[in-house]
C-alpha cells in the first residue's frame, strides 16, 4: 500500500479517519493525500467578476489556514502527508482524485446513524463509496487500535463476489466469511448454501481449505445477522461488497451495504463488485 486518501470537512469525524488511515500509513510506508472540498458552487468558480475573484481567495486561504491546524497533529509526525483543496464540493471527485494519484485506500469519517436518523445514506461518504473503484474504509470513532486481527466478509457465494473477496485477501490475513439466511426469497437449504459455498472457495482459492473459516447464520435481515455474526466472531472490521452506482447485488437488496455501514459500530471496509 502506497497512498491513502483521507478526505477531510475538519470535524471530529474527519480527524478520526486521518489518525486512522495514519496508523496504516506508518505500517506500510505510505503516503497521506489530504483532500478538502471548498463548500462553492460551480458558477462562483467560473464567475470572474472581481468580487467573485475576492471570495475565491478569501475562501481558498481559509482553507489553507484550517488545513494548517488540522495537519499538525502528533500522529502525523514522520509521515508524508499531501494536502489538497478541490474548489467545489463533487464528491464524485474523490474517486477522481485516487484514480490520478493512484491511491490504493480511501479513509472517511461518518457519524452513522443517530435514533431514526439514517445520516449515512445519502451523505458525502455514500457517494464516495458509491464512485470508487478502490476500497473505502468508513470509521466512526476514535481508533484505539487499528490491527483488525478479525475481519469478517458478508457473502452470498455468487461468483460476482469472488474478485471482492481476493482483494479483501490481500489486505487481511484472518478473514472470516459470514452468510445469513433470511426468509423468503433467496432463502437456501443446507445442500444448496454448501454447493455454493463449495463452488466459490474453489474460484477464490483453488481449494477448500477455508471451509472452516465460513460463518453460517439465520436472522430475519441480511444487515442483523452480519453486525450479529460480527460481533458474535469478535471482528475488528466488516467488509461488504457493493455495486456502488449500478446498485447492489441481490445479497444486498434493499441498500444492505449502507445499512451495515450506517448502524456498524466497528470500522467497515467496501469493495467494489
Amino acid at each position: 500500500m502506497d497512498k491513502i486518501i483521507v478526505p477531510v470537512d475538519f470535524s471530529e469525524y474527519s480527524e478520526f479517519a486521518l489518525e486512522t488511515a495514519a496508523i496504516i500509513a506508518k505500517r506500510n510506508n505510505a503516503e497521506l493525500i489530504v483532500l478538502h472540498m471548498l463548500e462553492l458552487e460551480r458558477g462562483r468558480v467560473t464567475d470572474s467578476t472581481d468580487e467573485h475573484n475576492e471570495k475565491m481567495v478569501f475562501f481558498l486561504r481559509l482553507a489553507e489556514q484550517k488545513f494548517e491546524e488540522f495537519l499538525s497533529h502528533d500522529f502525523l509526525e514522520g509521515l508524508s502527508v499531501t494536502p489538497i483543496v478541490k474548489h467545489f464540493k463533487v464528491f464524485s471527485e474523490v474517486a477522481e482524485v485516487a484514480k490520478e494519484h493512484d491511491a490504493d485506500l480511501i479513509v472517511m469519517g461518518s457519524h452513522g446513524a443517530s435514533g431514526m436518523s439514517e445520516i449515512f445514506v445519502g451523505s458525502n461518504t455514500e457517494k464516495v463509496v458509491r464512485s470508487s473503484e478502490i476500497p473505502v474504509l468508513v470509521v466512526k470513532q476514535k481508533p484505539n487500535k487499528v490491527e483488525f486481527d478479525t475481519v469478517t466478509f458478508a457473502c452470498d457465494f455468487s461468483e460476482e463476489m469472488v474478485q471482492p473477496f481476493i482483494k479483501a485477501r490481500k489486505l487481511f490475513e484472518n478473514i472470516k466469511l459470514i452468510h445469513v439466511n433470511v426468509p423468503g426469497k433467496g432463502f437456501k437449504n443446507a445442500a444448496e448454501t454448501d454447493a455454493a459455498v463449495a463452488s466459490f472457495l474453489k474460484k477464490a482459492d483453488g481449494n477448500l481449505d477455508k471451509l472452516n473459516d465460513v460463518h453460517y447464520t439465520s436472522d430475519y435481515t441480511v444487515e442483523k445477522g452480519i453486525l450479529n455474526a460480527s460481533a458474535l466472531l469478535g471482528a475488528d472490521l466488516i467488509a461488504v461488497p457493493t455495486h456502488g452506482r449500478q446498485g447492489l447485488a441481490h445479497f444486498f437488496s434493499g441498500s444492505v451495504s449502507e445499512d451495515v455501514a450506517n448502524h456498524a459500530t466497528l470500522p467497515v471496509i467496501t469493495f467494489k463488485i
